[in-house]
């Protein structure tokens, strides 16, 4: 088995998320996006990764695209209200 160097580019993820969107995600998660279709989605983690095939990783497994961190309620509640200087 020959082990290839990993490409300078980034790794892009690309698969159906739990509800059958398609996915494509950058590996550490700095860019991604939902897709109608798997074509479209390898389309676009072509051009973020400037045209890197190789760097383009199909997973059987479902892919959920997060776009941020989930704020817990009592922390939501906090942001909204405004604080007052003691």
């Amino acid at each position: 088995m020959n082990l290839v160097e990993p490409p300078s580019c980034h790794i892009v993820l690309i698969g159906k998320n739990s509800r059958g969107q398609w996915v494509a995600r950058e590996r550490d998660g700095l860019y991604g996006g939902l897709f109608v279709s798997q074509q479209a989605a390898v389309r676009y983690a072509l051009f973020e990764n400037h045209h890197h095939p190789e760097a383009i990783i199909s997973l059987a497994t479902p892919l959920e695209f997060d776009v941020g961190t989930t704020i817990s309620a009592a922390e939501g509640a906090d942001i909204a209200q405004p604080r007052r200087a003691a």
